[in-house]
């Protein structure tokens, strides 16, 4: 296949994948669900992190959980024993989620009216930053063990962004960790990324995390009210 082929191709893919996000941001809308993509690099502790947050956020929000992997249930499983209904979706040979995949699994779960719908990406920095899946914005987990450069790597990850979080803070005394510098060098790529730091093992930080999405809670109910009012 010509280098022109594969272009066309790519862009045929994506436009489809864009009109079947709208169609899934409009449908989150329309349920006052909020919807988070979350992605990260393989062993960032996403999963450890989602589990603790929805263990702590479930009784203040209706919450609903995605799981994207390519084998196993496992991630789906961790979240369902925290009492949160979990969707997994497992997409062989495929580096992401799509659109499509997106929308079959939020018809699985309860109805999330005025809740949070978490969608755990799998675990890749490349593929999923080119796939809207419909979220309110994208959320990347970055972990204290991967060097501080992994945003000049991974740009277009960090571009498309709205919140870094930087997972294992409390192993960055012993890892001889640069925080101002990984914060520089994603604001490098996106100047408008928010950084928190956090910790899935000790709850560090997962405070503010949660204020974070309260945040973003209110400003969509704001948004919404100003669309009603004309």
């Amino acid at each position: 296949m010509s280098s022109d082929r594969i272009i066309q191709v790519e862009r045929d893919i994506l436009s489809k994948n864009d009109k079947l996000a709208a169609a899934n941001r409009a449908r989150f809308r329309a349920d006052d669900a909020l919807a988070f993509n979350l992605v990260s690099s393989p062993g960032a502790g996403k999963t450890s992190l989602l589990v603790r947050a929805v263990s702590d956020l479930k009784d203040t929000f209706p919450i609903g959980v995605i799981e994207g992997d390519q084998q196993t249930s496992n991630d789906a499983e961790r979240i369902r024993a925290t009492g949160v209904p979990a969707v997994q979706i497992n997409t062989g040979k495929g580096c992401h989620l799509d659109a499509a995949m997106v929308a079959e699994a939020y018809d699985r779960l309860p109805w999330l009216n005025g809740g949070i719908l978490f969608i755990e990406n799998v675990g890749n920095l490349v593929c999923p930053a080119a796939f809207d899946l419909g979220e309110a914005c994208k959320i990347v987990v970055f972990s204290t063990t991967e060097g501080e450069d992994k945003p000049l790597k991974y740009p277009d990850m960090f571009a498309v962004s709205s919140l870094m979080l930087i997972n294992k803070i409390d192993l960055a005394p012993v890892l001889d960790f640069n925080l101002a510098q990984t914060i520089e060098y994603a604001r490098r790529v996106n100047p408008k990324i928010e950084v928190l730091t956090v910790s899935a093992r000790t709850g560090e930080g997962m405070a503010t995390f949660y204020a974070w999405i309260r945040k973003q809670s209110s400003r969509m109910n704001a948004a919404t009210l100003r669309a009603v009012s004309g």
